[in-house]
């Protein structure tokens, strides 16, 4: 697969404009990147930037802390996906799975991709948050449910991805689910090696430089 394909080029800044949008949309086309991921306010004003190419819009939904209700959680999902994303990010409860309450954490992923139905679902487990017994149990969550992605990380905790967190993940999930690595992916080496290892799918807020630094 082309390298800029791995990449969902992101901007989820608070304070982000419609220009600053707009710029990381031409990026995305001129790149060839995978997708844009933005905040659901962006999904309509990003569908029609995208017009005419094959980037994705991505979203996220229940971010960055992922405590808001699971009904909450599903209507924005729902919405999300009735405004054009072709993508959404969710954050799993995180106090839920520390809790050790797997049915919660489990049936809320489930409601979710039943919410977005034919369209691709990555669950962020906010891995830095996590022990590594905590990663392989949300791992066990998410394949009872027809989630697609594992996603390690906000980008907005304590710190994003990391190698171990992909190799632990790849074992737990085996070739049953795929892998995004975000947070923290600057360089065109770490690109390189995370895909060796197992992700399938890069969130960064810095693609046009991983690519650029490769070539």
């Amino acid at each position: 697969m082309k390298l800029s394909k791995y990449i969902d080029h992101t901007c989820l800044k608070a304070d982000a404009s419609l220009d600053t949008i707009k710029k990381l949309c031409d990026e995305a086309k001129d790149y060839d990147f995978k997708s844009v991921c933005v905040n659901t306010c962006n999904i309509e004003f990003c569908k029609k930037q995208l017009e005419g190419s094959d980037v994705l819009v991505c979203c996220v939904i229940g971010f960055p802390l992922g405590a808001m209700s699971t009904e909450a959680k599903v209507f924005e999902a729902e919405d999300a996906v009735k405004k054009g994303a072709d993508e959404v990010d969710m954050v799993i409860n995180i106090g839920r799975l520390k809790d050790k309450d797997y049915d919660y954490v489990t049936e809320e992923i489930r409601k979710i991709k039943e919410a977005v139905g034919d369209k691709t679902l990555k669950v962020i487990i906010e891995t830095c948050l996590l022990t590594d017994e905590e990663k392989k149990k949300a791992c066990e969550c998410i394949l009872k449910t027809h989630a697609d992605f594992v996603k390690t990380s906000t980008g907005f905790s304590t710190s994003g991805a990391t190698f171990g967190d992909v190799m632990i993940l790849k074992n737990a999930v085996k070739d049953k689910c795929l892998i995004k690595a975000a947070g923290g992916v600057r360089s065109h080496e770490d690109m390189l090696k995370m895909i060796e290892l197992g992700a399938n799918r890069i969130g960064t807020s810095s693609g046009t430089k991983l690519i650029e630094k490769g070539e």
